[in-house]
């Protein structure tokens, strides 16, 4: 027996999300119907906001909803290092660890050549910029290990070369190819404050 259309097309729709198969997407599908009008109708509400509520702060490229992220806005932290991450996520999983009161710079990617992603399609013009303008003494690249994450490293540390910036990244017992969301807490810690020069 077919599900009635309504339900086959949101679970279809929560099959989309990473990590869900049909058993899963079945189980929130009725979790859905389960719900009160009320909290169906707020949770309509907030996805069809969030991509309106939802921007990208033009400084650090951090996800906010005003126009600068709350971290660029923030005078506790410490004004003269940026960490370079691959992603979004990746700043919340550092901020989550609760002991790194720094900057970030989101690139938005790795090069990969391979996948047809340059260092144009990266924001790492706006980080050099960034790292002139706001007087950077450090920069911690935080990228996942592997050809990709290496090979970003070293074209950002060519960049940086002939200026008085150290360049330093985190240390390697993040395993080859993890992913930053996967890794416990103490390892990403340990990897901080363990983290090396890049030459």
């Amino acid at each position: 027996m077919n599900y009635p259309r309504s339900l086959q097309e949101l679970i279809d729709y929560f099959k989309l999300l990473p990590g869900v198969g049909t058993k899963t997407a079945e189980r929130y599908a009725f979790a859905m119907l389960d719900l009160d009008e009320e909290k169906l109708n707020k949770f309509s509400n907030i996805l069809a906001n969030i991509k309106q509520n939802i921007s990208t702060c033009p400084n650090c490229g951090c996800l906010t909803e005003a126009n600068n992220c709350i971290i660029c806005e923030d005078e506790s932290r410490k004004k003269d290092t940026i960490c370079v991450v691959e992603n979004q996520k990746n700043v919340f999983i550092f901020e989550k660890l609760g002991v790194f009161r720094t900057k970030y710079h989101v690139l938005g990617g790795l090069i990969s050549p391979m996948d047809g992603v340059n260092p144009e399609d990266l924001s790492i013009d706006n980080l050099i910029n960034r790292i002139k303008a706001e007087e950077i003494k450090e920069i911690i690249l935080a990228l996942r290990p592997g050809i990709e994450g290496n090979t970003t490293s070293l074209y950002i540390t060519k960049l940086l070369e002939d200026t008085d910036v150290r360049v330093t990244q985190i240390a390697q017992g993040v395993p080859i190819g993890a992913d930053m969301e996967y890794l416990d807490t103490l390892t990403l810690e340990m990897a901080l404050e363990n983290r090396n020069e890049v030459s």
